[in-house]
C-alpha cells in the first residue's frame, strides 16, 4: 500500500514538473522560434534542402522569401558559415602534408568562394525563376564579395602547404577574366588553378563535370584532401575526396 501511494506521488509530482517546465519553454522561446504555421513550414523546408530531401527544386516558396532574407543577411547563415570552417580547419590541422607538392583541396566559387548575395536579393532570394543572362551580367561586374570564413580557410590552405584548385561551373570563354579578376580583388591570391566550364562540358550536369575534373586531377598525381561546396552536385560523383564539407544556400538549387 505504502508502495503504491509513493508511485502515485512521483507520478502526480513528474506531471507538475512536466507542465511547469513546458511553459517555462515557451515563455522563453529564442527569436527565431516560429511564430506561425508559415514560418515554421520555411524552417522545416530549409532543412530539407539543407539535408538534401528536397532536390531539384526551381524557386524558394514564395511564403519564404522573408524567411531566406532574415537568415542571409541577420547573422544565422554567417554563424552557421564559421562553424563549418571552424571544423575543416581543425580537419586541415590534423593532416601531414607531404612535400611533394600533391596534396590537393578543391572549393567552388560561387557562394563558395565569393557572395551572389546582392544578386539574389534582386530577385528575391530565390523566390524568382533563375536568369541565366541576368547572372551572366551580374557576374561580368567581377564584384562578388569575398565570403570571409572561406577566404580564412582559403589562407590556412595555401600557408599549410595545401595545392587549392578553384572550380566552377562558370563559363571560361565569357567569365573566365571576369572571375579570375573578381577572385584576386577578394584575396584569393595564390591558388594552383581556377578551372571554369568549358565548350566540351556543355550541357553535362554539375556532377558529371565536376567528377570528371577531379578525376584528371587524380589522374594527374594530386591527392584531394578536401572539397568544399554550397550545392550538393559540387560534392557528389566520383573522385569527391578524402571529405567533403556543404555550405548552407537556400537561395538556389544547381543539378
Amino acid at each position: 500500500m505504502i508502495i503504491s501511494t509513493m508511485q502515485q506521488i512521483r507520478e502526480v509530482i513528474a506531471l507538475i514538473f512536466l507542465a511547469v517546465f513546458t511553459k517555462a519553454v515557451n515563455a522563453s522561446k529564442p527569436y527565431w522560434w516560429p511564430s506561425d504555421t508559415a514560418a515554421g513550414y520555411c524552417l522545416s523546408w530549409r532543412l530539407g534542402v539543407e539535408a538534401n530531401n528536397i532536390r531539384a527544386w526551381r524557386t524558394v516558396p514564395a511564403q519564404c522569401s522573408r524567411h531566406v532574407e532574415l537568415y542571409m543577411i541577420a547573422g544565422q547563415y554567417q554563424r552557421d558559415v564559421n562553424l563549418i570552417v571552424d571544423n575543416i580547419c581543425s580537419y586541415v590541422d590534423g593532416i601531414n602534408v607531404s612535400n611533394d607538392g600533391l596534396d590537393a583541396w578543391i572549393l567552388d566559387v560561387d557562394d563558395t568562394c565569393i557572395s551572389n548575395l546582392f544578386y539574389y536579393g534582386e530577385k528575391r532570394y530565390g523566390c524568382e525563376p533563375f536568369d541565366p543572362f541576368g547572372f551572366k551580367a551580374w557576374a561580368m561586374k567581377g564584384v562578388c564579395p569575398a565570403i570571409p570564413d572561406i577566404l580564412r580557410l582559403f589562407n590556412k590552405l595555401i600557408q599549410s602547404g595545401f595545392k587549392v584548385f578553384l572550380v566552377t561551373g562558370r563559363d571560361e570563354e565569357t567569365l573566365g577574366q571576369a572571375t579570375n579578376d573578381n577572385l584576386s580583388a577578394q584575396g584569393f591570391i595564390g591558388y594552383e588553378r581556377l578551372i571554369l566550364r568549358t565548350a566540351a562540358y556543355k550541357g553535362q550536369s554539375a556532377i558529371v563535370y565536376k567528377s570528371d575534373i577531379r578525376k584528371q586531377l587524380v589522374e594527374e598525381g594530386y591527392r584531394i584532401w578536401g572539397n568544399v561546396g554550397d550545392q550538393w552536385s559540387d560534392l557528389q560523383g566520383e573522385y569527391t575526396g578524402s571529405r567533403t564539407f556543404k555550405l548552407p544556400n537556400p537561395m538556389y538549387f544547381v543539378p
